[in-house]
């Protein structure tokens, strides 16, 4: 996404907060700390964001594989749960370990699976699919899928949309896209609510970007499926079983992703400031103007 700064991307979640869950207004006053080490006294269980959390790209944040095992070692329940619906389980699992990382495949919660928790029973229907064809179709078998490309038709025969990774999407294809659905509207789930993700080399362009845009273009109102909507949440208590919710804190490093998504939840919340979509920028004002107030601010995990 050349060119887009850290404020482009808070000012496009915040042109699209009339469809994010709605919060109780906070006052802004939140505790400071270095690391997780220094709160996890605090909490039994531990929600991971990956991305600006465990990983920029394909490179492990220094330091944080090491924090989640001293946070496993002491008896901490660590969850990943993230946005990353354009790959499979299994391949992520493969990223995680070449990454440093010791996650038992239970205990890794996407936005691809929340979506196919929704979907099942949904399997009679012809689902058009935004996704990198390189990724696979590994967890997606059952489905009746068509890759949306650079065939109009293909467009206008399904009966619906599943968004799920934009690496090779083009503006064409988002024209196609629009085209057949103020033709003839259908439903559009998104499997990643992202509108961004910070990369090496800035930040890339996520499902969530054309699903919004889609949305205003065509009226048709998109099903998100990860944070900050509910659904991953509950995927994710489902998971954990019989938890006190005061010992549970969310760290991520997206406002309007991870810290809106853990107050929705009702658990408390950690933002990373150092690393991920606020690196080099001071969280304070974003925290002032979007009203979305962590209860901690950490500088790296």
């Amino acid at each position: 996404m050349t060119g887009v700064t850290t404020q482009d991307a808070f000012d496009a979640y915040e042109a699209v907060r009339h469809r994010l869950p709605e919060v109780a207004p906070a006052e802004v006053t939140y505790r400071h700390a270095d690391t997780l080490e220094d709160i996890a006294d605090e909490f039994d269980v531990f929600l991971l964001d990956a991305f600006g959390v465990l990983n920029i790209g394909e490179t492990a944040i220094p330091g944080t594989p090491e924090r989640v095992k001293s946070l496993q070692a002491a008896g901490k329940r660590v969850l990943v749960v993230s946005n990353a619906a354009g790959f499979p389980h299994a391949t992520l699992m493969e990223k995680y370990a070449r990454l440093g990382y010791d996650f038992a495949p239970h205990d890794v919660i996407t936005s691809r699976a929340t979506l196919l928790s929704e979907l099942n029973g949904q399997s009679g229907l012809h689902w058009g699919l935004m996704a990198t064809p390189s990724a696979g179709l590994r967890d997606l078998e059952g489905l009746n899928l068509t890759y949306l490309q650079d065939d109009q038709h293909a467009y206008d025969a399904v009966d619906g949309f599943l968004l799920v990774g934009s690496a090779a999407w083009t503006e064409a294809r988002q024209a196609m896209l629009e085209t057949a659905l103020l033709a003839r509207p259908r439903p559009v789930w998104v499997g990643n609510p992202d509108i961004v993700a910070p990369r090496e080399d800035g930040f890339s362009k996520e499902p969530g970007l054309f699903a919004h845009r889609l949305a205003d273009r065509t009226g048709v109102v998109p099903q998100f499926f990860g944070k900050p909507f509910g659904n991953i949440f509950d995927l994710a208590f489902q998971r954990l079983g019989t938890v006190d919710k005061s010992r549970v804190l969310m760290v991520g490093d997206s406002l309007h992703t991870d810290i809106l998504g853990a107050r929705a939840a009702g658990v408390a919340s950690a933002l990373i400031s150092d690393f991920g979509f606020f690196a080099g920028h001071e969280v304070g004002p974003a925290i002032e103007r979007a009203g979305i107030v962590p209860d901690f601010v950490v500088t790296r995990p």
